[in-house]
């Protein structure tokens, strides 16, 4: 039968985050943070082998997830210059001693650092507002953007004609990055800027000889683009949104004759080899790949899937043979995240399925348990997708007898940027419709009753909780929100630089009426069935008080509400302690609304 997951085993393991091949291509260096530990550089053979812990005297910060902007290699020798967990730029000459020298520190978070080849200096952006180039020798610093844009993201440096060009994805308010960005292209010469625009979003733009690189999706599908040619017409996306930094789903072969990069079909993911020359790709392998590159020992990713514990792999191609061939690529993992109970549990795929909603397509995974109960799971953003990678909470509860059901409404990315963007001026409506009718559909199929159906979700997912609580009482049996928007009126004034304008696209300008007739908190007479909700107390994107006064509320209609704070938590919770008491928490409440 395998292993049962525990939450110790959800609990324990690293994150592994931002690998790059080294410049001979020799071994891959990575960002390593057991949980509740310190990040830390870690080394290894492109070949597999044993991992080196690199020792240093300032830890480097942490990443996150499948994005970057952490560290990079100073220009062509193997110095590092990386951000560390204090926030600042530090510069790490000799990888074999521990010493680092400080090399800047700016106002606002520094982010993407990436070198300026034979000029001793790197690119970073500071607080996504401004892009710098700074000094190695020195710590000189220099202002390249002229303040056009509102933000600016995910710098790179290419060449053009012999002349080294600085561009990077810039946007305005009220647009999102995946709303409208432009690429932004500076000359460090002339010291000129020159701004080219899509229909809609662009991003991750790199070099290469055939043209500058991007994503966009001009064609209704986020896809490679060269220059301004559509390179790879695809009905799939090739890339997620622009929440984190320097996101890499695709990578240009050394010689510049190939392309890896990554298609999202339905949730699951693959990765593709394209040739330039025969204009054609093909698959290599299978799963969910961020932070792709590829260096002269091969393609290198973070690999995950739904039966896939977060892994580090390298591609190997068969020597003399083709890189469109995929049969004669060889994949060797490198490294793995997670416990390692987990190669021991028995995992399971979600099945593909539909519904209709409003006219539009609704798709929803199923991980199916078949005990006549269902634990519909929404997830944030609400501009944002979970693919089918490896998630420990969804393989915990399966175990524990319940249909986990992932569904995608309206807003959610990997569906074309037209589904993305009906979630505009219907937030709080057109989500919680979508997931009421996800729902009805589980209950249609006789995978569950209402009195055996719970919604969960958190931030723009857990107010989606709220809503379905709402507007479709007699659905569910209960609730739970973690860290809800509740009052997306007051958001604006009160969250981070990021989101501060977010509201503007997904329900109006502020003073619209429609914020009134969402306002989750102002409805909360409304709910009726239980609800388990939990909120950090540092929260700086979805303020606190927001879920005092839900609960607040909620106590005064007599209405059970079950609340818990956790102290210095922000948004999400990362102490290892506060995330078991999450899985305690939800597990009582799961047992006393279906089984009490």
């Amino acid at each position: 039968m395998g292993e049962t997951p525990d939450i110790e085993m959800c609990l324990s393991g690293r994150d592994i985050t931002e690998p790059r091949p080294t410049p001979d291509g020799d071994a891959v260096i990575f960002l390593s943070r057991p949980s509740g530990e310190a990040c830390s550089f870690v080394e290894v053979s492109v070949d597999g082998g044993p991992e080196k812990i690199l020792e240093i005297d300032t830890p480097p910060a942490a990443g996150r997830g499948g994005s970057g902007g952490v560290w990079c290699f100073a220009d062509e020798d193997d110095a590092i210059v990386y951000v560390a967990h204090d926030g600042t730029l530090r510069v790490w000459p000799d990888r074999t001693r521990p010493a680092t020298t400080l090399l800047s520190a700016m106002d606002g978070p520094i982010e993407s650092p990436v070198p300026v080849v034979g000029r001793n200096s790197v690119v970073v952006t500071a607080d996504r507002g401004s892009v710098w180039v700074i000094a190695i020798g020195n710590g000189g610093v220099e202002r390249l953007d002229d303040g056009r844009h509102d933000f600016c993201a995910d710098p790179a440096v290419i060449s053009d004609g012999g002349t080294q060009v600085v561009t990077w994805q810039g946007w305005s308010v009220p647009d999102m990055p995946w709303d409208h960005s432009a690429q932004v292209r500076c000359n460090l010469d002339a010291h000129s800027i020159t701004v080219i625009e899509g229909k809609g979003q662009q991003q991750q733009i790199t070099g290469s000889p055939h043209g500058v690189l991007s994503l966009r999706d001009d064609s209704g599908w986020l896809n490679v683009w060269c220059d301004e040619t559509l390179l790879i017409a695809d009905a799939a996306e090739h890339g997620g949104p622009s929440w984190g930094a320097s996101q890499r789903s695709f990578a240009i072969s050394p010689d510049g004759e190939h392309l890896a990069f990554t298609r999202n079909l339905d949730g699951f993911g693959e990765l593709c080899v394209y040739s330039f020359d025969a204009q054609k790709w093909e698959p290599i392998g299978r799963g969910v790949h961020h932070q792709v590159h590829w260096g002269h020992g091969g393609i290198t990713a973070l690999r995950s899937g739904a039966r896939t514990p977060n892994q580090l792999i390298a591609y190997q191609l068969e020597r003399g043979s083709s890189p469109t061939d995929s049969e004669r690529w060889v994949r060797t993992v490198l490294g793995v995240g997670p416990s390692e109970k987990w190669a021991s549990t028995e995992l399971s795929e979600p099945s593909c399925e539909e519904t209709v909603s409003d006219g539009y397509r609704i798709s929803f995974r199923r991980y199916g348990a078949g005990l006549g109960r269902c634990l519909v799971h929404i997830h944030g953003g609400p501009t944002d997708q979970w693919q089918v990678e490896f998630l420990p909470r969804v393989a915990y509860w399966q175990s524990r007898g319940w249909d986990v059901i992932i569904p995608d409404p309206r807003g959610s990315t990997g569906h074309g940027r037209s589904f993305t963007q009906a979630l505009h001026g219907e937030w709080g409506r057109a989500d919680v419709d979508d997931v009421a009718a996800v729902i009805s559909e589980c209950q249609r199929r006789g995978w569950s009753t209402p009195s055996t159906t719970v919604v969960m979700g958190s931030s723009s997912g857990g107010m989606a909780v709220l809503g379905v609580l709402i507007n479709h009482p007699k659905s569910v049996a209960g609730g739970i929100a973690l860290y809800p928007v509740s009052d997306a009126a007051s958001l604006a004034g009160a969250t981070h630089r990021f989101e501060a304008h977010y509201n503007d696209s997904l329900i109006g300008p502020p003073g619209d009426p429609r914020y009134e007739e969402r306002s989750m908190v102002g409805r909360a007479d409304f709910i009726r069935q239980p609800l388990l909700l939990m909120h950090g107390t540092e929260d700086l994107v979805v303020p606190v008080a927001q879920s005092r006064a839900l609960r607040d509320t909620l106590h005064a209609s007599g209405v059970e509400v079950r609340y818990t704070e956790f102290e210095g938590e922000g948004h999400g919770l990362r102490n290892p302690e506060h995330r078991r008491r999450e899985y305690e928490l939800v597990g009582a409440f799961l047992h006393d609304v279906i089984d009490g």
